[in-house]
């Protein structure tokens, strides 16, 4: 485009050519009819050539007129489609996200949101990837992972971190042990048992939030068997390898031969968290945010998924 013409030239001319009458497209455009003649005619100037007979009675299109007529209309179109498309990029309506969570949040309303964010946001690529929470960290330190789910992060550096799931620690043991015929279970009666227990190297803050329930009690629990997944650790403990301390919600995914009961004292909470760069700024990001917080917000109760496969911390 001629860079004296610009796209007010292109909509002035528009609004006259389908009026025919320049005092009926001036008050289209709300703008007084001189200003608009004088419009008209630096872009008459700039194309060279008149594009509009004037009479007295009438306003008719030349032929450069009329040839001008659809070329400025896919032009003006194009353009509104152009910026509409960089809005939606800057509302996070259109790209690729890589999320990254831990199994054991899909025990969580979590999977109720990733299916009400693919409604709402149908154009963005959505890839999930299941870790391990100290994975997820170093994903979105090294960019392979643009915000997460995670377990119990802590205060990781350059990384930020918000609750939006909290829940009580209960003790998973197997159906037959004599513990599980109380109504809740001290926590130091514990002391003497073998526990099933996930790998430090897991989650190492939610590694340690559990011990420490424990620590407080004297004790060092004593983990004779470790498994990456909840589903293993409840099944081993259904087994009868042992007992272990979990988040509420793995009572979702007991079988038969397990039970769970509350832990005496209570206090000890774990949580989901939340977790994105702290500089982040893609536009993606904050709406994928803004929907776990309002979906934090508007609910009380959580929503019980469908069992999952492999719940990891």
């Amino acid at each position: 485009m001629n860079q004296n013409i610009d796209l007010r030239h292109l909509r002035y001319f528009l609004a006259v050519a389908e009026e025919l009458h320049f005092g009926n497209a001036a008050k289209r455009l709300h703008m007084a009819q001189p200003p608009l003649s004088q419009q008209i005619r630096r872009l008459e100037d700039e194309i060279g050539h008149p594009l509009f007979l004037r009479s007295s009675r009438s306003v008719k299109l030349t032929p450069a007129g009329k040839a001008l007529v659809d070329r400025a209309r896919r032009t003006l179109t194009k353009v509104d489609e152009d910026l509409e498309a960089v809005r939606s990029v800057a509302r996070g309506e259109v790209g690729v996200l890589k999320v990254g969570f831990v199994g054991s949040s899909m025990l969580t309303s979590l999977p109720a949101i990733l299916g009400k964010y693919r409604r709402l946001f149908s154009r963005v690529q959505l890839h999930l990837n299941e870790f391990h929470t100290n994975q997820i960290l170093d994903a979105l330190r090294d960019g392979s992972t643009d915000v997460a789910l995670a377990r119990d992060t802590g205060t990781p550096e350059h990384l930020h971190v918000e609750r939006v799931f909290v829940e009580p620690f209960v003790a998973v043991v197997p159906k037959r042990h004599p513990l599980a015929r109380r109504g809740s279970i001290p926590i130091t009666r514990l002391r003497d048992e073998p526990f099933v227990f996930f790998p430090r190297a897991a989650g190492s803050y939610a590694w340690e939030n559990a011990i420490r329930l424990c620590e407080q009690q004297g004790f060092h629990p004593n983990i004779v068997q470790e498994a990456p997944q909840w589903l293993t650790i409840v099944r081993l403990v259904g087994a009868g390898l042992g007992v272990t301390i979990a988040p509420a919600s793995v009572e979702k995914i007991v079988s038969p031969d397990v039970v769970c009961r509350k832990l005496s004292p209570s206090g000890g909470a774990t949580s989901i968290d939340l977790v994105y760069r702290v500089k982040e700024t893609s536009p993606l990001v904050t709406a994928f945010c803004d929907l776990i917080r309002q979906s934090r917000s508007s609910r009380r109760a959580p929503v019980r998924p469908a069992l999952y496969p492999s719940l990891s911390l």
